[in-house]
């Protein structure tokens, strides 16, 4: 191993060895008894199934009002059910509605001066969680929630190009858009796209111009939540967990696992114990590092113990702070410090460290298994591992290296930036592999971790001073999150992925078009204008596919890999699920 590979190794080692010593040799082993034949695992309670996720949900709604930050994608899909789903390979099937609008047809239409129609019509026999009946008003409420300024959703795809959303019968819904939108036969996809209905019967009274405090303190939206999903919430314990029990009236059936629990753990090791423990039976939405869901899987090979899902569903980035009153060093607002960073990372050896061979270097945000993915990839501009490039570029800037190998600039001093992640294991490792490849090139860095109490605080995870290195969905929706409209600001709730502010009036000019463009072929040349742009400004310095480890016991059967967009990720077909 070469001299730099031996250096970012040994900043990864002390976090790798901890983990791995608490896999191995530091957790309980209760969950396992030694028989004749043999180590068995013993059997969960009978009918509980039991997950541990990373935080606690500020809300139980599919489409939060308060952003959230952190994916609690597991917890909301028990609760939830909208007028279509996607599978686990991303195709839209039918939930609430009997069927999905189709283009050409009397189910969407377009107009000649470009808006548009889609109708739906809601199954019978639709029952919210309380027993009351569930109508199109139902919809037409949460369009006018949703599309109230005021909350913070209105300005993001699709609510800006939805005109109004209309129930002309109680099982008949019908959007009207501005224009032409190529996501508009699915609701469920899209960046922040879903439309999930409101319990009109529980929240209009409350629901009140500038009363929107009052509105969102509703406990509609927590303790009292009222779904329509596959589980029904009959407790939470705020700090600790939440119980669902199956839901008799669901649209796809009741749940086969009677009852569920959801407990809260901030600390990635204390899951990790209790999985191996046997006190939870599958550790979900990221509350294990990938090197402690290998650790698992490790475990329990011997005695068929479990299963490891991995779900490289994620873009792994690092993204730059660019507004003028937060950014330090200014120097990072020239994209040619931006492009010198990229430069300094050899990717290939920290995919090594980080995912022990199981991860991809990323250059771009697009899943590589999409059919245009071979075009994209041709497109872009790639920031290879290259020293050299990487010191010419900050000369361009004014900087050299001093005698003690650390950049300066005259009048100013080092160039020092702080690097941030979220504080979980997993982001940690990385952190403090990508600091030292950075301090080895010849920048100061600081490291430092947003707290798991703040890692659902919009504006915490938007004021960073540097580098933020976090995680986004792949495909097309994350083009999104670099227009401006996605910019997390006080007037929006500090809402939205653009958390590095940039802004490029081309961009959004591009991003209006492509979501109107119903042809994919144009779709695909946007597309390439598009990541052309991104990648030559450099908002954010992509790293690698992220790998969400998803383990769960040998008696629960049904979960399995999924794709990148599908509805609650592993736990899209949750009601199918049984536990031995």
């Amino acid at each position: 191993m070469s001299f730099r590979r031996t250096a970012i190794a040994l900043a990864a080692l002390t976090l790798l060895i901890g983990t791995t010593a608490c896999a191995s040799g530091g957790a309980p082993t209760n969950a396992t008894q030694q028989t004749g034949a043999g180590t068995e695992i013993r059997p969960s309670p009978a009918r509980t199934l039991r997950i541990g996720v990373r935080a606690e949900p500020q809300t139980l709604s599919d489409k939060p009002l308060r952003t959230g930050g952190l994916a609690v994608s597991t917890t909301t899909r028990l609760f939830n059910a909208g007028l279509d789903l996607l599978d686990d390979h991303s195709v839209a099937q039918p939930y609430l509605a009997e069927a999905l609008p189709r283009l050409n047809t009397d189910t969407w239409r377009v107009f000649p001066d470009g808006r548009m129609e889609t109708v739906y019509h809601l199954k019978p026999n639709l029952f919210w969680h309380d027993g009351t009946p569930l109508t199109a008003d139902d919809f037409a409420f949460s369009w006018r929630v949703y599309a109230t300024p005021d909350l913070g959703s209105s300005g993001a795809p699709p609510l800006t190009y939805m005109e109004e959303v209309a129930a002309p019968d109680a099982r008949t819904l019908v959007f009207r858009w501005r224009q032409t939108y190529p996501l508009a036969g699915t609701v469920a996809r899209g960046s922040g796209s879903s439309l999930p209905p409101l319990p009109r019967h529980g929240l209009e009274g409350s629901f009140q111009e500038g009363q929107w405090d009052a509105f969102l303190a509703q406990p509609h939206w927590t303790r009292e939540f009222t779904g329509l999903g596959p589980y029904q919430l009959d407790r939470w314990e705020p700090g600790v967990s939440l119980e669902g029990v199956a839901y008799a009236g669901h649209v796809l059936g009741r749940a086969k696992i009677e009852r569920i629990q959801v407990s809260f753990f901030s600390d990635a090791n204390t899951a990790l114990a209790n999985l191996l423990a046997g006190s939870i039976d599958m550790a979900a939405d990221n509350s294990l590092s990938f090197d402690q869901g290998i650790a698992v899987k490790r475990e329990w090979a011997p005695y068929n113990g479990g299963t490891l899902i991995l779900t490289p569903n994620n873009w792994r980035a690092v993204y730059v702070q660019l507004r003028d009153e937060m950014v330090k060093p200014r120097a990072l607002q020239d994209v040619r410090v931006r492009k010198a960073l990229a430069h300094a990372l050899d990717r290939e050896s920290m995919g090594e460290l980080v995912f022990e061979g199981e991860g991809r270097v990323a250059d771009i945000f697009l899943s590589p298994g999409a059919s245009y993915a071979q075009a994209i990839d041709r497109a872009i501009v790639k920031y290879g591992y290259d020293p050299r490039r990487s010191e010419q570029l900050m000369a361009e800037v004014g900087y050299a290296k001093g005698v003690d190998g650390q950049y300066v600039r005259a009048g100013e001093g080092k160039f020092t930036f702080e690097l941030k992640t979220n504080a979980q294991a997993q982001n940690e490792k990385e952190r403090s592999i990508m600091a030292a490849a950075w301090r080895q090139a010849g920048y100061e860095v600081e490291e430092a971790g947003l707290p798991a109490s703040l890692g659902q605080d919009g504006q915490a995870r938007a004021t960073y001073p540097g580098l933020y290195s976090f995680s986004t969905p792949l495909g097309e929706a994350a083009f999104d999150n670099f227009t401006s409209v996605f910019i997390p600001r006080p007037e929006n709730r500090w809402t939205g992925n653009n958390r590095g502010a940039w802004s490029n009036p081309d961009y959004d000019r591009l991003m209006q078009t492509f979501n109107s463009t119903l042809s994919a072929e144009q779709r695909v040349e946007q597309m390439l204008q598009l990541t052309r742009m991104v990648t030559e400004d450099l908002p954010a310095i992509s790293l690698f596919y992220d790998q969400g480890p998803t383990p769960h016991v040998a008696a629960l059967r049904g979960p399995g890999p999924v794709a990148a967009e599908t509805t609650g990720k592993v736990a899209w077909n949750v009601q199918t699920w049984e536990l031995e």
